[in-house]
């Protein structure tokens, strides 16, 4: 099996402080990895470094068979259209309606007419369930759960091989928690023919077990575990054990 992204003793300091801390593991490529920890443990360093935002302090990281060290500004923009990005909370362009925040990406990065921007638009926002009453209203006039659709939609506009989730269900009820989950395992198979790998930061150990391929559990830097779902929810760690217990 091939990887889209993997860490080769990937170490991350700030000063004299060790964020990660010499981490190894490899992200399946068409699968769906969650990456889960405490706050504090390197989670969103991770996710950085995947962006090409951090560069590392030691080790390598690679994606898409690309190392991310050997690129400069210009052409590591460029490569960041291969990702889509769903935000913690949605992060649309407050000032642009729903369907403009869609279109963005398509008329930065693409030589699409406007015509096919719009059709291309209109069949991401309804791919994602959004309501069409939506498409024209400003992300201030519709539901949190609403918004991440458009979010989503959004991310998906470049067609990208790795998506990427930042605590996509942090402070959303249990009702738009699943529905968020459900968006994320059908956008995941809906573009499986890429293929299509998703990166989930996240805390939510419910959400991790109902809908990931692999888990990667980090701890004050380190991977404590790295492994397929089934054998991390049968995992006797103590680290894991215990923030499974806090989380249910």
């Amino acid at each position: 099996m091939s990887y889209a992204i993997e860490f080769n003793h990937l170490t991350k300091r700030f000063g004299n402080h060790t964020v990660l801390d010499d981490l190894n593991f490899n992200i399946h490529e068409g699968k769906i990895t969650t990456i889960l920890g405490f706050s504090g443990a390197g989670k969103s360093t991770v996710l950085k470094h995947i962006l090409g935002i951090y560069h590392p302090t030691e080790g390598q990281v690679k994606v898409l068979g690309q190392d991310m060290e050997k690129m400069n500004e210009g052409q590591i923009r460029e490569f960041r259209t291969n990702f889509g990005m769903v935000f913690q909370y949605a992060a649309l362009f407050d000032s642009m309606t729903n369907f403009e925040n869609v279109a963005f990406p398509m008329k930065e990065f693409t030589n699409y007419t406007k015509e096919e921007i719009e059709e291309k638009a209109i069949g991401l926002m309804k791919q994602v369930g959004l309501d069409e009453f939506a498409f024209h209203k400003l992300p201030s006039e519709i539901s949190g759960g609403m918004r991440k659709r458009v979010g989503l939609a959004r991310a998906l506009a470049l067609q990208p091989k790795v998506m990427l989730y930042d605590e996509p269900t942090t402070g959303l009820d249990p009702i738009t928690t699943h529905m968020v989950d459900d968006l994320i395992t059908s956008t995941h198979n809906h573009n499986a023919h890429l293929p299509m790998t998703s990166v989930i930061i996240s805390h939510d150990i419910a959400a991790t077990l109902r809908i990931s391929d692999y888990v990667a559990f980090l701890e004050k830097g380190k991977t404590v575990v790295h492994a397929p779902v089934e054998e991390f929810r049968k995992s006797d760690h103590p680290v894991i054990k215990k923030f499974i217990e806090l989380s249910t």
